[in-house]
């Protein structure tokens, strides 16, 4: 083994030297008619890199394609970027999608509001909905307004299409509603067409009751509910719902405001009815206008 190793080294020894020195040979050859100023040698120059050049296309081909690598990986960093900034974009735009609904759902409740027809006597204040602490034992909802706007207990509150309940303790700036729904609330109500009177009596559901009816047999499901003006609590004529029937067949009423989404609610200015206290003057001023008929009567027969 040590004889073949020692004979490989005796070949490959001089081999490499020749190899070496022919390299060298060529280099230094390219050197010189690299570096000769003679229009033969340019020519000679110009054929090498005519011949040459032309065919080491495939050698530049990995630095072309390494190029074209990075350009294409820069690429797609640019268009990472962008992706990043659209969706952020896009994130944006669903924010102000959503705040654009909800500004279109409270003009839209505003506008129902306003196109509610209701006595032109009355006046009110529009107040938002702060809070609601409905629970199985209390319904009533918050609202921004209070005594420093004149609101005074057991004025109505309404939304955009029927009453809600009735303001129940006012602090400075604040105003508590107990909605009909409320275990407390009773209203007095007229049912049209039929002319009945009954009264609306909260029992923690959605749906109130309509207790004290004179005739339920006048009375059907979906016959109009409003406010009779009884105890001057409420004023007259405010719609509440419409009659229905549970499964058990008890009178209810579905009412008729819109109670899962209170935003916007108008409490109205009212004073009570005016209170009639000296009957006997307005039938003594019935008298006095009737007494000079038989005055006249007197002086023709005189």
């Amino acid at each position: 083994m040590a004889k073949d190793r020692s004979q490989r080294e005796d070949y490959t020894t001089p081999l490499r030297r020749l190899i070496l020195g022919i390299l060298v040979l060529c280099l230094l050859g390219v050197f010189l008619i690299w570096r000769i100023d003679s229009p033969r040698v340019e020519r000679f120059r110009a054929q090498v890199v005519d011949r040459v050049v032309p065919s080491m296309d495939w050698a530049m081909a990995p630095v072309t394609g390494f190029i074209n690598l990075v350009r294409d990986f820069q690429s797609y960093q640019r268009l990472a970027e962008q992706n990043q900034e659209l969706r952020s974009e896009l994130r944006q735009m669903q924010a102000w999608k959503e705040a654009a609904l909800q500004l279109e759902q409270e003009n839209a409740r505003l506008l129902d509001l306003n196109n509610v027809r209701l006595d032109p006597r009355l006046t009110y204040i529009t107040g938002v909905v702060m809070a609601d602490s409905g629970s199985p034992f209390r319904q009533s909802v918050l609202l921004n307004v209070g005594a420093r706007d004149g609101v005074i207990d057991g004025w109505a509150a309404m939304d955009g299409i029927g009453l809600v309940g009735r303001i129940s303790g006012t602090g400075q700036n604040t105003a508590r509603v107990i909605l009909l729904t409320d275990a407390a609330s009773s209203v007095p109500a007229h049912i049209q067409p039929s002319g009945q009177t009954a009264i609306i009596a909260g029992d923690n559901t959605a749906t109130p009751l309509l207790a004290f009816l004179e005739n339920p047999d006048l009375v059907r499901p979906g016959d109009r509910v409003i406010t009779s003006g009884d105890g001057g609590v409420f004023p007259a004529g405010l719609l509440i719902g419409q009659v229905a029937a549970d499964p058990t067949g008890r009178l209810r009423v579905r009412l008729s405001a819109d109670f899962e989404r209170l935003e916007f609610l108008r409490v109205l200015r009212h004073y009570g009815t005016e209170n009639i206290s000296d009957p006997g003057g307005l039938i003594g001023s019935a008298v006095a206008i009737d007494d000079p008929a038989p005055e006249a009567e007197g002086d023709g027969d005189g």
